[in-house]
């Protein structure tokens, strides 16, 4: 883990540049230094990535350096490299993460040690013994309540047993195993209350981030069909694309749910949602889950949009019915400007950009009304609306249905600003 969390420090100084690039491998001195300067430069920025790295590193090699000292100063341990590696896995990106793992590795530790205690006391020592064991423990390290600690209920079975061959006389093996329970138990417990007591992490500004990804995506996406519809570049290839990128989205929203999940996640055990925070309020976790269920729906909405230009048969496109396209265009152009107040800075945190959020919905619901007056007849003639190899009709259900879900955002920002400001 320790691993992972260094090349991602390292990984945020380079590029996939080649060689003789400024992240190649022939990059010299001054560009390694420029960049490292400018990632402890971001690393200052409140909620960047950077800062998250930089902490959850501090906090690591705290609370290690107190599972040393306690397990080799104050223990005297023989073995007190127990207590800093458990101590280690124990800082999670959440509070929660930190107690919820400490328990399945604690458990996985204590169910491999007894069960190499209670083979080898049963069965003696030797090389049978240690099969039996190794079986045992790799198949009860398959127990799903353990998660990705399993595979430890196996290795802490094989320090067990090299403990239990290396010392003599019962009293004293079983005194050695039960002092590596000991030592993971202390370990933990300090790698739990570092996570709790130092910095303890709300994730909010990671679900922000994530959220904001899928509205900049969303965004691009509206903005360019909606010049396409104005300008009258609706060609096959244009729409295929367009519906190509539109399925690109769900890995976005994916991860914004993920991100979602953590920051709820976040505030469970969390002292900082006890005693507040630095006099800026955030909204509730609850938000941010609606908020993203609502976007996940816009998203099919526009894919839906994107699916059925793409399915227009090209004999058709030749002669479309151009004021209702036009009339769609700026009903997307409108969503894109709607999108853009939530991809700034802080836009689900401040008034002033949930006004100007119910200003750009305003424009959206203008624009979907002169959408239903072209459908009650244009100046070149009613659209086919019934006609299911023709777009016209998915457009005015799926722009009714993208209206309603900004409307729904609309209220939601509002709900939280109201929380916020009582």
């Amino acid at each position: 883990m320790r691993g992972d969390l260094l090349r991602k420090v390292v990984g945020t100084w380079r590029t996939d540049a080649g060689p003789g690039s400024p992240g190649g491998p022939a990059a010299s001195g001054t560009d390694w230094y420029a960049r490292l300067r400018v990632w402890l430069t971001r690393s200052v920025a409140s909620g960047s990535y950077e800062r998250h790295t930089l902490a959850l590193v501090a906090k690591g090699a705290l609370a290690a350096t107190l599972a040393w000292l306690v397990a080799h100063h104050l223990m005297a341990a023989p073995s007190p490299a127990f207590a800093p590696f458990s101590a280690v896995l124990m800082v999670q990106v959440t509070v929660y993460q930190s107690v919820v793992q400490s328990l399945r590795f604690v458990g996985a530790i204590v169910l491999g040690v007894a069960l190499q205690a209670v083979s080898a006391l049963t069965a003696g020592p030797d090389i049978l013994t240690f099969v039996l064991v190794a079986l045992v423990a790799l198949g009860v390290g398959q127990w799903r309540a353990l998660g990705r600690y399993g595979p430890q209920v196996a290795t802490a079975a094989f320090f067990a047993f090299a403990t239990y061959v290396s010392t003599s006389g019962t009293a004293e093996r079983l005194s050695q195993l039960g002092q590596i329970v000991l030592l993971v138990l202390v370990g933990s417990a300090i790698g739990v209350a570092v996570n709790l007591l130092v910095f303890p992490p709300l994730r909010f500004r990671s679900a922000e981030s994530a959220l904001q990804t899928l509205v900049g995506s969303l965004r691009h996406l509206c903005a360019d069909m909606s010049r396409g519809l104005l300008e009258g570049r609706i060609d096959e290839s244009t729409s295929a694309w367009w519906r190509q990128r539109a399925n690109a989205l769900e890995p976005a929203v994916r991860q914004s749910r993920l991100a979602v999940g953590t920051a709820r996640e976040s505030v469970y055990y969390n002292p900082r949602r006890v005693l507040g925070g630095r006099g800026r309020s955030e909204p509730r976790p609850q938000f941010y889950e609606q908020l993203v269920d609502s976007l996940e729906r816009a998203v099919r909405q526009v894919e839906s949009l994107a699916r059925a230009l793409d399915r227009w048969q090209k004999d058709d496109r030749a002669d479309p019915h151009w004021e209702f396209l036009v009339r769609c265009g700026e009903l997307v152009q409108s969503v894109a400007s709607a999108l853009s107040v939530l991809e700034e800075p802080d836009g689900l945190r401040t008034h002033a950009q949930a006004e100007r959020f119910h200003e750009a919905v305003e424009g959206v619901r203008r624009h979907g009304s002169a959408l239903e007056g072209v459908c009650a007849g244009g100046s070149d003639g009613t659209p086919p609306l019934g006609d299911p190899t023709r777009p016209y009709g998915v457009f005015l259900i799926e722009t009714r249905r993208l209206l309603d879900e900004f409307e729904y955002v609309d209220e939601l920002l509002g709900g939280a600003r109201l929380r916020a400001s009582g």
